[in-house]
């Protein structure tokens, strides 16, 4: 009995041991049959530009590599069957990749991927329009249609992080204001991929970009019924660099400069700034500039003298004029006639006619703009000439047509259309003459503009009194004030016809009638002759003696004088005029200020202006 046992149990170990070897035996045989290959390849962001530092792992092993400068990397002895290959680093969403035995192709199997960048950043700031701009807390802001929200913080301050490039929709609400949307486009995500929007105004709808009901209410006043634009001497001195004032208005938009051929609107198109990449809108202006106009009988037909840069027949500018009446109880910007397509390298005639009738009676706000037509690099210019508002067309460089004003010589060329519907100046009552910023830039299409973009603001003769230079220019940068003169030898004589004059209107009362003008000219021998004159909306004319002890009267209601005294560290030095206006009070009157060649003396005759004062 116990031989069998011991059979029994050696049978048993036997048949333990032969299980045993033979799965090891087939353990060995697996791992031996298994063949081994390399994977490798390049990692590049959405953009194709190589990543560095990418972390690539087979997963389920401890198999990876990193990736180089130039985005490759290679990892060996992969066992060729189905594997998933994945790519991680910060800043970018984690992908992967599955890989077959039939992926390999000489033991080798190349895998390529565009990693997602998920660091990118959509970030802005919310103002609230009603209390002067300040940030706006707890604005709510959600990003295509809620796939992410956020609130603004104490100052309005939103982000939005880890996102990957693409077209975004923002969409900003807030209890009691008007919803705002914002569209970012993929092709904005360059350089740092931060997106910053521009700030979002709630409280009020912005009507044009950037402008809301309220600022449009504080826009330039356009006072007259003729703002030329440019430094070039078209039909001179009518366009002349020394009498194109358009670039002193304070109410732009966007981009612009003051260059040779006219005053320019522009492509917003900086790569550095953001603007490279914007979304073309066909609705709404890309640049412009906004005034406030008071439309009568007598002007309410605008037109636009232009021509374009960097545009062709196959690739215009695309331009308009929108009207706002601020008297609607919901404002909005109503297109005057239709979007003009425009590429001519030379200057529109007749000029472009736009119909304001239909606002007669009423102060409305007036906008000039250029559109982005398209998305991308896009680049175009629109350059404004001359803007006018009468009862027709002017011709192609000549005056305002209309009818000649009694009493004043024909050289004057002021209608009593321009004498009714100018604007009184009411928001400034002294008026310098000396530049605040002397600056010019000599190289080129900034010449003057960071000078005369300050003169509205400092109450500048020449920025708030409308420039008529009938036969001579003006000299508007000299030291001791701005020059108003006269041509030189052999010019024909008169008291009558200016060479040059500046007009303005305004609204005489007691406390405000009364006219100081403080001057001086540049001669002992040869005097300066000249005139202020009144004009009443009837077309009276009246000119005006001064109260002085500086000069003498000369004939047809000038006034001579030789004074060489004055300068801006000597503003005592002038010689005083004063003008009693109180016979017109209660009445809008113009006040022109004009001078003449009352002698051939052989020399320009000058008047130089340090500041005219209403008081």
């Amino acid at each position: 009995m116990k031989s069998t046992k011991l059979f029994k149990f050696a049978i048993l170990a036997a048949m333990v041991a032969v299980t045993v070897f033979a799965n090891s035996c087939k353990k060995q045989e697996n791992t031996i049959d298994t063949p081994k290959g390399e994977v490798a390849g390049l990692v590049t962001d959405e953009l194709g530009t190589p990543i560095i530092d990418v972390e690539v792992t087979i997963k389920g092993t401890e198999l990876k590599a990193i990736t180089a400068v130039d985005g490759s990397y290679s990892i060996k002895e992969v066992p060729m069957t189905k594997q998933t290959v994945e790519f991680k680093k910060d800043g970018y969403a984690t992908s992967s990749a599955t890989i077959t035995a039939a992926s390999f192709k000489e033991n080798k199997a190349t895998v390529n991927v565009k990693m997602l960048i998920s660091g990118c950043k959509i970030t802005g700031k919310c103002l609230d329009a009603k209390n002067g701009n300040v940030g706006m807390k707890g604005v709510n802001v959600s990003l295509n249609a809620g796939a992410k929200t956020t609130t603004t913080d104490d100052e309005g301050v939103y982000v939005f992080e880890d996102l990957t490039i693409d077209d975004y929709t923002l969409l900003f609400t807030m209890a009691g204001c008007v919803d705002v949307e914002k569209k970012v486009s993929k092709e904005q995500f360059t350089g740092d991929f931060v997106v910053t929007v521009e700030d979002v105004r709630m409280g009020a709808k912005e009507i044009l970009p950037g402008a809301t009901a309220e600022d449009l209410k504080l826009v330039d006043i356009w006072h007259y019924n003729e703002y030329r634009g440019g430094k070039n001497g078209d039909d001179y001195p009518h366009f002349d660099w020394s009498t194109d004032f358009m670039g002193t208005f304070t109410s732009w938009y966007g981009w612009w400069e003051e260059q040779n051929e006219g005053t320019t609107l522009q492509i917003r198109n900086s790569e550095a700034d953001g603007h490279w990449k914007n979304p073309a809108d066909h609705e709404h202006f890309d640049s412009y500039l906004a005034g406030r106009k008071t439309i009568t009988e007598d002007n309410c037909i605008m037109s636009i003298k232009m021509r374009t840069h960097a545009c062709s027949e196959d690739a215009p500018a695309h331009w308009g004029v929108m009207v706002i009446d601020l008297s609607e109880a919901e404002p909005e910007a109503e297109l005057v006639g239709n979007i003009i397509e425009s590429y001519n390298e030379s200057y529109s005639n007749p000029d472009h006619r736009f119909d304001l009738s239909k606002y007669i009676g009423k102060e409305v706000v007036i906008a000039i703009g250029i559109y982005r037509w398209e998305t991308g690099d896009y680049w175009k210019q629109l350059v404004l000439r001359r803007i006018t508002f009468a009862k027709e067309l002017p011709s192609e460089w000549g005056y305002l047509p209309g009818e000649a004003v009694p009493g004043l010589d024909g050289d004057y060329k002021m209608t009593m259309e321009m004498v009714r519907s100018t604007m009184p100046v009411t928001e400034v009552s002294e008026f310098i003459g000396i530049s605040p910023d002397p600056r010019v830039d000599e190289d080129g299409p900034q010449m003057y503009r960071d000078a005369y973009k300050n003169w509205r603001k400092a109450g500048h003769f020449a920025a708030w009194w409308s420039c008529m230079p009938v036969h001579k220019d003006n000299e508007p940068f000299a030291g001791e004030g701005f020059i108003v003169k006269t041509n030189g030898g052999g010019t024909p004589v008169s008291t009558t016809a200016p060479q040059s004059y500046f007009y303005a209107k305004f609204a005489i009362a007691a406390g405000h009638n009364t006219l100081e003008l403080n001057a001086r000219n540049f001669s002992s021998e040869n005097p300066t002759y000249f005139k202020v004159t009144a004009i009443t909306e009837k077309g009276e004319v009246e000119a005006l003696t001064p109260k002085t002890s500086v000069g003498e009267a000369a004939a047809d209601g000038c006034w001579k004088f030789c004074h060489e005294d004055g300068g801006a560290d000597n503003p005592e030095g002038y010689a005083k005029f004063t003008y009693d206006l109180s016979s017109f009070n209660g009445q809008n009157v113009v006040i022109a200020l004009a001078v003449f060649k009352g002698e051939d003396n052989g020399d320009e005759n000058k008047l130089c202006i340090y500041n005219v004062v209403i008081k």
